[in-house]
């Protein structure tokens, strides 16, 4: 019985990598919903700031929180919007960790849209949820209900159960 249990885990395994490989594939992100609402604290050991294009950039040790969300790279552009004079983008470059709740996310780069709440993480991007890791070469991540999209070449590794 073991056996087959076994050869079914492997044979679901290799389906859903098969079909997520093809099409892509939604999963949660974070236990919980997160307001972009929320103000965003950037904390770094460097600050350059370009009033004239309306942007900062944030460099070694850069760490951003919103709410229950962290976000930490080697360098990260933030971007005004001058009219409205707020946080118009956030695009970190380098060792991009992302945590929201239990998950974590890392990449080489990506884009939080502070307005339309979508984080996209691009390069080399690995999830870990428990012990289950999925790895693709695009997540989009919508913070105000924890869902997010992998694209490109998603692969999969599921932990069976102990039955």
């Amino acid at each position: 019985m073991t056996l087959l249990k076994f050869i079914t885990a492997t044979v679901l395994l290799i389906a859903s990598a098969t079909l997520a490989a093809a099409q892509g594939t939604q999963v949660a992100f974070g236990t919980i919903q997160q307001n972009s609402g929320l103000p965003v604290e950037v904390t770094a050991e460097n600050l350059s700031v370009d009033q004239a294009e309306g942007r900062a950039v944030f460099s070694e040790n850069v760490l951003i929180i919103q709410g229950e969300m962290r976000l930490s790279a080697d360098q990260v552009t933030v971007v005004y919007d001058t009219v409205a004079q707020g946080i118009d983008q956030i695009e970190a470059v380098g060792n991009v960790i992302l945590i929201s709740g239990e998950d974590a996310a890392e990449s080489d780069r990506a884009e939080y849209n502070v307005d339309d709440g979508t984080i996209v993480m691009t390069g080399n991007v690995l999830v870990a949820q428990g012990p289950s890791a999925l790895t693709a070469d695009r997540m989009t991540v919508r913070v105000q209900d924890g869902t997010a999209q992998m694209s490109g070449r998603v692969r999969t590794v599921l932990q069976p159960g102990d039955n």
